[in-house]
């Protein structure tokens, strides 16, 4: 498989290739996803929240980020990596928000990095590209912006926000995005938008009409059981095969099972009757 980067992104849309990216946050889940043959991994600031049990993503910094891009730079040969930019990051001005696009790319060696706005970070998103950093764009719900919104709500429903939106994607293109994701919008708002856009737009919760699509793994993989949002849909029940296993661990080691000779080591009884006939 090759390398997956900004150009095959690109080219995906213009061949009418569909592209797979989920989210990844350490080494051993990037290679399992890398070995799949997934276009690309985004490390999201959604870390905050199933990594770290934040209750949204608003508390995670830099330093958290580039813990984790590292993470799974090293396990993903072939995907993109995309890095997150975290809240305040890029809001402050254009010179913080290169100065850390920066980082993402030389000290985490992601390939791209992700910041969320439209029209509002029109300038950071510029001067980023301006610096020879890859930029993709995410508008829509966008969850750095929660205690605007009011929640986790769906965004682009009467005309004026649509309007905006379809704005924001717009500006994104004209500021140098190479794609954009699209979160939490009617898919008909979508389908406007990937096609008025000449570059990819990466749905999660935005309909089929998107260039490619992305979820939380950890959603998909239902290892959550409290909550799953509308737009995720289930490929496997890999939390409840997790919950058996550990149930099953817990109980042979309490009931003396585990561990019996077939997962211990052993030695010659000559040299174990010598240690106690010595009184070692």
């Amino acid at each position: 498989m090759a390398k997956n980067n900004v150009s095959t992104f690109v080219s995906a849309k213009h061949n009418n290739e569909k592209i797979t990216m989920l989210t990844a946050y350490d080494y051993s889940m990037a290679k399992l996803m890398d070995e799949s043959g997934i276009n690309g991994i985004l490390v999201g600031d959604s870390l905050g929240m199933v990594c770290l049990g934040y209750k949204d993503t608003l508390s995670v910094t830099m330093e958290d980020m580039l813990h984790h891009i590292k993470a799974v730079t090293r396990g993903a040969k072939d995907a993109l990596v995309v890095g997150d930019m975290p809240f305040m990051s890029y809001q402050t001005s254009v010179y913080d928000a290169v100065k850390n696009a920066g980082r993402i790319i030389q000290e985490g060696l992601a390939g791209a990095v992700k910041l969320e706005g439209g029209v509002s970070v029109y300038e950071q998103v510029k001067a980023i590209v301006k610096a020879q950093i890859p930029v993709m764009g995410h508008i829509g719900l966008t969850p750095q912006s929660v205690n605007v919104f009011g929640g986790f709500k769906v965004q682009g429903k009467d005309e004026s926000k649509a309007k905006n939106i379809i704005e924001d994607a717009k500006r994104l293109e004209e500021a140098g995005a190479f794609s954009i994701v699209l979160e939490g919008i009617p898919y008909k708002l979508a389908k406007i938008i990937t096609e008025t856009v000449s570059v990819p737009t990466i749905g999660i919760g935005a309909g089929k009409y998107c260039d490619g699509q992305i979820l939380v793994y950890q959603d998909m993989l239902g290892l959550f059981s409290d909550f799953k949002p509308k737009f995720v849909k289930s490929y496997g029940n890999a939390g409840e095969v997790i919950r058996k296993a550990f149930k099953d661990y817990i109980a042979e080691v309490k009931e003396g099972i585990f561990p019996d000779e077939e997962y211990s080591f052993k030695m010659d009884d000559s040299i174990i009757d010598k240690c106690i006939k010595e009184g070692v």
